[in-house]
């Protein structure tokens, strides 16, 4: 039987693992890193770069280097915190044909190819594609099922989008779960017995919180709150202001 691959799909950085003998193990990326940059970008030879190499080039290329990707994940155009992105964020973003977001990737005025709008789940499934073949060249055997972590406050429609990135990637996903309910799993919360724990999440894009009831058996939501304008980007902003105010 062949492994799944559990992926926690982050704003910033993405990560891999797998189960073995019972243990989880961390795979590195080809590059021999335990993180991916969730980063997709096209240079100016029209080629593509995912992770870490497409982090490099962000300088010079800020048009064409796709990052956050998260945070516009299965939402509407005219949601507000999409219209606040829209004004700090250096890549290009546009309105769907169903009020859903679309990005620009590719600007042939910067010798980097044709321009293409994709749709957010569409930059993300180029992520999860480049994790699929790292696990499978570090493995040596084919993965096609995958388990991907969203924050616990995401909706259905940010929970399909997600879904559908993994199914591009050419994953069948077999669950999307909380990512504090992954927190949980990971450090053993399981073993313990009717406790109620709480478990937060400082990301890049986000800020959130659960509260857990942990038995031997089970895991279960009991609460969650968050704000998906309260991560590492978003001090960044206020860091950045501050420089620029003095």
């Amino acid at each position: 039987m062949s492994k799944i691959l559990g992926i926690d799909l982050g704003t910033t950085n993405s990560c891999m693992a797998v189960i073995e003998i019972g243990q989880p193990r961390v795979l590195e990326n080809k590059e021999g890193m335990r993180t991916t940059p969730s980063i997709v970008a096209v240079g100016k030879n029209g080629e593509r770069y995912v992770g870490v190499t497409a982090k490099r080039q962000a300088v010079t290329n800020p048009k064409n280097t796709i990052f956050s990707v998260k945070r516009l994940i299965g939402r509407r155009f005219s949601d507000s915190e999409v219209q606040k992105d829209k004004q700090l964020l250096p890549y290009e973003i546009r309105e769907g044909a169903h009020n859903d977001v679309e990005i620009k990737i590719g600007d042939p005025s910067a010798g980097s190819g044709q321009a293409k709008w994709h749709k957010p789940a569409e930059i993300s499934a180029m992520v999860l594609q480049k994790l699929k073949t790292d696990a499978e060249d570090k493995l040596g055997e084919k993965i096609t099922d995958a388990i991907i972590t969203v924050p616990a406050y995401f909706d259905d429609s940010q929970r399909k989008a997600t879904k559908d990135a993994g199914e591009i990637a050419g994953l069948n996903v077999k669950r999307v779960i909380n990512e504090p309910t992954a927190a949980a799993l990971a450090y053993g919360f399981n073993k313990k017995k009717d406790e109620k724990i709480v478990v937060y999440d400082f990301g890049g894009g986000t800020f959130d919180i659960s509260v857990l009831e942990v038995s031997e058996d089970t895991i279960e939501v009991k609460s969650t709150g968050g704000d998906t304008h309260l991560g590492g980007d978003d001090f960044d902003q206020k860091i950045i202001q501050y420089f620029v105010n003095e």
